[in-house]
């Protein structure tokens, strides 16, 4: 290009007129389709000033005075976890409603009154929550909507979009005549964030353990789910149990014994027998579930971005019931594992500034201490239901794994996690394949994709199915994965019919055995893990210990 073309074309752009705000405030800009009309373009007195710089979000005040009156509305995760949070809201003497499940519809709506670039995440709740509004807005009115109900979510700093969901809520919001409406963030990393604005939401150790324990035990309940179903001998009997279980551990959280705002809560929450006993019952009502584990199954590791891997419905394509309607078998994606990861990462930094900054190895010590708790109250859980669920892997294993490939110190999105979870199910035997959710436009996510080939090239067996979301093309992301689903079907059952050649007995006479042992047929039977991945594989092999035969261990 020359000179003169570059000068020409730097005039043109000169030239276009960028509008930021409507010279006629008057002006009524059209409604997205389905929505209520939008009221004149005018921005929130926090967006603007006579300066014109911008101001933070800042929401009207919530008074403890208005707590008997005003719903809190959430969402954003699985219905186990959002049902126990619920509960422990509710514990606390809040109204609380767990948002609808995001639909094809609320990923339209969050594209149409948000960011039209934002990852299909964004675009789900934002949607999601414009939409319930505009539903409460046509019943009740816009200015009951606005004095009724607030919204509360997670936030936190990053590489991703995560830190900025807040922002397109706003704009959703104004898109939709609720300007008015009031938005409180979490700060994710902290027990104790002291009074929201107003002081009606006090976010103290009390309201943030009881979210916490109620992600953990959705997280055990989920994880057992998951391998129980696909071996059921009575269809549909895991997820009413399931539901049964949920609901008896609402109520459980609904009447936790009160223990104070600070310390109190805290030393409670890790030194109770309260969630150990709660849960025993749920082992009790899973044991009554039959089934057959000596059904040839792939398992599939689901890993990727936070909000896919753990939600369950349109927003990613209901990939965890789709891949067992093809006849494989779920390792879900606990949320327990991020935790892990957030308080790993806090060590991580604290320990680079060993000798630079005061108070850096106190801080180290402090997170150490709360994540071996964390992960001391997981397996307690984990035991009361047997053992079954899935362990939680160690994060410096996670981390060393990655290394080569992914850098540590890379926090977007799960950072290192993706490519460490990815290793260890193939390297540990953990899962025949992993399949990783990742959004349209997420850049964290396109890098560990991107980290991935290497990790490809030096494992071809590797089995592994990065699907990436858009929300709206879901024929061609089932299709991939199906192709790698096809290669780990057939992989588990040469890595049966191995095991089978290994100890010498055919399929009747396993059945026979488990026939004469009716505790294999129990959903809570734990089968120790013997270095294959598959089920029926493991099974096989630890009846194979039972009879004594030589050279088999867990």
């Amino acid at each position: 290009m020359s000179v003169s073309e570059a000068s020409r074309g730097l005039s043109a752009l000169q030239q276009i007129r960028v509008v930021t705000e409507h010279p006629n405030p008057t002006v009524v800009k059209r409604a997205p389709q389905g929505l209520p009309p939008l009221g004149p373009s005018a921005s929130p007195p926090s967006q603007g000033s006579a300066s014109g710089h911008y101001r933070a979000y800042k929401p009207r005040p919530f008074t403890r005075e208005e707590r008997d009156k005003v719903t809190i509305l959430f969402g954003g995760l699985h219905w186990r976890a959002e049902r126990l949070m619920q509960g422990g809201m509710e514990n606390l003497g809040y109204r609380v409603q767990v948002l609808p499940n995001p639909t094809r519809a609320d990923l339209l709506t969050g594209r149409e009154v948000a960011d039209i670039g934002q990852c299909c995440p964004t675009s789900f709740v934002t949607g999601n929550l414009a939409n319930f509004l505009s539903g409460e807005t046509k019943r009740i009115g816009a200015e009951r909507v606005n004095q009724e109900y607030i919204y509360i979510t997670a936030g936190a700093c990053g590489a991703c979009r995560f830190g900025q969901y807040h922002q397109s809520y706003e704009l959703a919001l104004r898109n939709v005549g609720l300007e008015s409406f009031r938005l409180f963030l979490l700060e994710q990393t902290k027990v104790d964030q002291g009074p929201a604005h107003g002081g009606g939401l006090e976010l103290n150790p009390a309201f943030t353990l009881g979210a916490v324990w109620g992600v953990l035990l959705a997280d055990v309940v989920q994880d057992l789910e998951y391998q129980v179903r696909p071996y059921e001998k009575n269809p549909g009997e895991t997820s009413r149990v399931a539901r049964e279980s949920i609901e008896y551990l609402y109520q459980t959280m609904r009447e936790r014994p009160e223990r104070g705002k600070k310390w109190g809560p805290l030393v409670w929450h890790f030194a109770t027998p309260y969630f150990v006993n709660a849960l025993r019952e749920v082992r009790r009502r899973f044991d009554a579930i039959e089934v057959d584990r000596l059904r040839v199954k792939p398992l599939v590791k689901i890993t990727g971005e936070f909000y896919l891997q753990t939600v369950e419905g349109d927003a990613n394509y209901n990939i965890h019931s789709w891949l067992e309607s093809e006849g494989a078998e779920v390792y879900p994606a606990p949320v327990a594992i991020w935790l892990d990861y957030l308080l790993r990462f806090g060590r991580q930094k604290a320990e680079e500034r060993f000798g630079i900054e005061p108070g850096a190895r106190r801080q180290n010590a402090t997170y150490a201490a709360i994540q071996t708790l964390l992960r001391w109250t997981y397996n307690r859980m984990r035991h009361a239901l047997g053992d079954v669920p899935h362990a939680l892997p160690e994060q410096t294993v996670l981390r060393d794994l990655a290394a080569p490939y992914f850098h540590k110190r890379l926090s977007g999105g799960e950072g290192d996690m993706l490519i460490g979870k990815a290793l260890w199910a193939h390297l540990h035997k953990k899962a025949h394949m992993t399949c990783e959710l990742s959004p349209y436009a997420c850049m964290p996510n396109t890098m560990s994709i991107g980290a991935m080939a290497a990790v490809q090239g030096k494992y071809p067996d590797l089995l592994y199915a990065p699907i990436e979301i858009k929300g709206d093309a879901e024929v061609h992301a089932l299709s991939r994965c199906q192709m790698i689903l096809t290669e780990a079907k057939k992989r588990a059952v040469r890595e049966f019919d191995s095991v089978l050649q290994r100890i010498g007995l055919t399929e009747a006479q396993l059945a026979a055995e488990v026939a004469a042992r009716p505790e294999l047929s129990r959903a809570t039977y734990r089968v120790p893990h013997y270095g294959v991945a598959g089920t029926a594989a493991n099974l096989a092999l630890h009846i194979a210990h039972l009879k004594g035969l030589p050279g088999v261990r867990a």
